[in-house]
């Protein structure tokens, strides 16, 4: 179509603004585009920022393709699917205002104004024209009115392209949901015979990233390249961002190598893609790959890179980043300094991080929790604490992502207190509601033991997602509560939720607490009907279940299968050894542990002197206790000591335990006194038994088994005066016998018994069952031990 000369003469068509809205209107014709080309002066274009691209045309525009489809390009992107609404020289001037006031309440956001307008419509009748119906469509639908957009979307006769653009597009943004809406939407759209446009391809790959199901996306990209839509810029981009959402990078890296022409859009996205899937020194390459071919230095492309090298071993090509936004003047953009920041945090360069912190002009709220987040991450609690802390003095308002990484930070460190007050603040500032918080919440309340608040924030939300039953379970597990860990776990399956590796773990931890072997297998073969591998945690949570509950070849089995093993593995497999009676395998396990690649910690060594007490091995044990700080440079701890104090005092050997605890440099307690005062019973040295429980009297002992141990020697040494002065100390400090318990597994179902219980169902039948095993006992010579030997046989 040729553009009539005479109208630029009018002076309607002299304002800049008309003249550009024309070239777009013929951007969509690249012939037209040309023509229209021809007839406008460089003016327009300069004003809108063209100039160096006008420039390269030179004299005669149509010799040179590629910078007219580089201006197309950049007009489209300006505008986006409103360019294709504002045809507003083919209505009459009524209609006309009408399309400019639809379109200046949907780029306002202003729903209400523009159902007035719609109303407006209705009564005066002027609703013939295409182009009001279809303005009406896209404002319900940008603003998030989608049924009316629906609505309005059926009443029109005679659908143009646009049209279904506009719907498909409001659909594509809400996410899983709106993926089915946009397929049928697409196949309706073919089955009338209207050939889908960029914007159309554009908004089928935006819904089909956001959904698992993969197969209309794939169907619209090989319609894409037969209608040659497949090489616009736009589309391209939307296809590499589905691809990367859905985590198909090789067919993302296919299209980006394969699309004539990327612009910013394009590098950023797929740079994000790499970045989303850990994939950092692709990410870095291809942004070398962008510095040599295009040379562009923009905050997207930065920020991309940024948030895929939070690798340690990587962080040299970030502070290039960080240098190369020094040098193009990027610092002063609230994105990039956040994006360095959080890279610093995830990398563990928190002095890095603090100084990119610091120097950041205008601190947002993503800053901060950039901040916080990394001090949290790196273990350093309290001073994510004291941010948040400055942070509220500063007047700054915290989001929901600095309220979970401050709530992490208490969860690390235990402050169930700070953790309930920043809870209160969260209430106040109203973001309970979020799922992803609610299950920090949920976690942080477990972490610190406190269970029953963490299972009212996991009753709140009526639908909890696979990170919150994990949070809920691994919480009981690690607070004891085996049995209810295992409960949820069913009740979760019975709910058809699908668990993750995580989630298993804190399963089998539980049936390793309770040696629920039965439960524990039927665990592993879940794991194996989900097609979960023996990596890390899965493999280390199964050798440490098989291995607690006895079940050493199986154990060992698992853990020779794994492909890789952290030091946990090795630690649990080398602790199951030592406790089922194996110390001399356990020993030659760790022997294969010391002269490999992996590190030994002090958990590690905590598990070889246990060996070495339970074998036995008193000089072996010594030249493990001094390898430590030799050979590993680990400084012993208190349970190291207790593990040496129990190996000697295991050998008899209590004058040189007592030698050995008093010269001990470190801070200890009562547990080494304690250890004693057992084995001074069990080797009848009332004397020296005695010495020790007066040690843990005057250290305040609040654990009755001391004071009853106490109790029963200075019974044997006929001193009843101190008999009756334990006693009265330990009523005056209130401590109280705690009542012993156990458990057994029967049809894989566990069934705790604790002293003095009179409520279980069989308690009858326990009693006499107990009654008489005792007389057996007496038949068979069992000697009980009495008051005066030190020990009380309780039924």
């Amino acid at each position: 179509m040729y553009l009539p000369k005479f109208l630029f003469a009018n002076f309607f068509f002299k304002k800049w603004l008309y003249l550009l809205l024309f070239l777009i209107f013929f951007s969509y014709n690249f012939c037209d585009f040309e023509q229209c080309f021809q007839d406008l002066q460089a003016g327009p274009i300069i004003v809108f920022g063209l100039k160096d691209e006008w420039t390269k045309v030179g004299p005669n525009p149509i010799t040179n393709g590629k910078i007219l489809s580089s201006l197309q390009v950049r007009l489209r992107a300006s505008f986006g699917i409103q360019a294709e609404l504002m045809n507003l020289y083919l209505l009459p001037p009524q209609h006309r205002s009408f399309v400019d006031l639809l379109l200046r309440c949907t780029r306002q956001k202003d729903l209400q104004k523009g159902k007035a307008i719609h109303a407006q419509l209705l009564r005066t009748g002027s609703f013939s024209s295409v182009y009001l119906t279809n303005s009406l469509v896209n404002l319900y639908a940008k603003c998030g009115s989608i049924v009316k957009a629906k609505l309005v979307f059926e009443s029109i006769t005679n659908k143009d392209v646009v049209s279904w653009n506009c719907l498909i597009n409001g659909y594509s943004q809400k996410g899983t949901v709106g993926y089915s809406f946009v397929m049928e939407l697409f196949q309706r759209m073919r089955a009338e015979n209207t050939l889908p446009n960029g914007h159309t391809f554009s908004g089928v790959f935006t819904a089909a990233s956001s959904s698992p199901e993969t197969f209309g996306g794939l169907q619209a990209h090989a319609l894409a390249i037969k209608t040659s839509n497949f090489y616009d810029v736009f589309v391209g981009s939307s296809l590499i961002n589905m691809y990367c959402k859905i985590g198909c990078m090789l067919d993302a890296r296919k299209v980006f190598d394969t699309i004539p022409e990327r612009n910013t859009v394009s590098w950023a996205t797929i740079i994000s893609g790499y970045a989303m899937e850990r994939m950092a020194f692709e990410a870095w390459e291809l942004f070398l790959l962008m510095r040599r071919e295009e040379g562009a230095h923009d905050k997207f492309i930065y920020t991309s890179v940024l948030s895929a090298l939070t690798v340690p071993d990587l962080v040299h090509y970030g502070k290039q980043i960080h240098c190369l936004a020094l040098k193009n003047g990027l610092l002063s953009i609230a994105s990039v300094g956040n994006a360095l920041v959080t890279m610093y945090g995830k990398c563990g360069c928190l002095d890095d991080a603090f100084k990119t912190f610091e120097l950041s002009g205008d601190k947002d709220d993503i800053t901060w929790s950039a901040m916080i987040t990394g001090y949290a991450q790196a273990g350093d609690s309290h001073e994510a604490l004291n941010l948040f802390y400055n942070m509220h003095l500063n007047g700054n308002k915290p989001s929901e992502f600095t309220f979970v990484g401050v709530i992490n930070a208490c969860s690390d460190i235990g402050a169930l207190e700070e953790g309930k007050q920043i809870h209160g603040y969260s209430l106040k500032a109203g973001y309970e509601c979020q799922i992803y918080f609610m299950t920090a919440l949920v976690d942080m309340y477990a972490k610190c033991g406190s269970l029953v608040d963490a299972r009212k924030g996991f009753d709140y939300l009526k639908e909890p997602d696979i990170v919150l039953w994990t949070s809920m379970i691994s919480g009981y597990a690690q607070n004891g509560e085996n049995e209810t860990a295992l409960t949820l776990y069913c009740r979760m399956q019975m709910e058809r939720i699908m668990p993750h590796e995580l989630t298993m773990a804190s399963v089998l931890r539980a049936c390793s607490s309770l040696a629920a072997l039965e439960q524990g297998k039927q665990i592993h073969a879940q794991t194996i009907k989900y097609g979960f591998s023996l990596e890390v945690p899965i493999g280390s949570a199964l050798s440490t279940m098989y291995a607690k509950c006895g079940s050493l070849e199986d154990g060992n089995l698992v853990f020779r299968r794994m492909p890789s093993r952290d030091i946990m593995t090795w630690n649990a497999m080398i602790s199951g050894l030592s406790q089922n009676g194996e110390g001399l395998k356990a020993l030659e396990l760790f022997e294969e542990l010391r002269h490999g690649t992996t590190k030994p910690d002090y958990v590690t060594f905590v598990n070889v002197l246990s060996a070495c007490s339970h074998m036995g091995l008193v000089e072996r044990g010594k030249v493990y206790f001094r390898m430590m700080l030799d050979e590993f440079g680990i400084i012993p701890r208190v349970e190291h000591y207790a593990c040496m104090v129990d190996i000697l005092s295991r050998a008899g050997k209590l004058h040189e335990t007592k030698e050995f605890i008093e010269s001990a440099t470190i801070d200890h307690g009562m547990c080494l006194w304690r250890i004693l005062l057992g084995a001074c019973r069990n080797y009848r040295n009332y004397e020296l038994g005695a010495y020790a429980g007066e040690k843990l009297m005057e250290l305040g002992s609040q654990e009755s088994s001391a004071y009853i141990l106490l109790s029963s020697i200075y019974t044997a040494l006929g001193r009843s005066d101190d008999v009756e002065r334990v006693r009265r100390l330990m009523k005056l400090r209130g401590v109280n016998k705690e009542p012993g318990c156990s458990w057994i597994e029967l049809k894989s179902q566990v069934h705790v018994f604790v002293v003095g219980d009179q409520i279980h169902p069989q308690i009858v039948k326990i009693c006499s069952e107990l009654r008489r095993l005792r007389d057996h006992m007496k038949d068979e010579c069992y000697e009980s031990f009495n008051d005066t030997n030190s020990m009380t046989l309780y039924i």
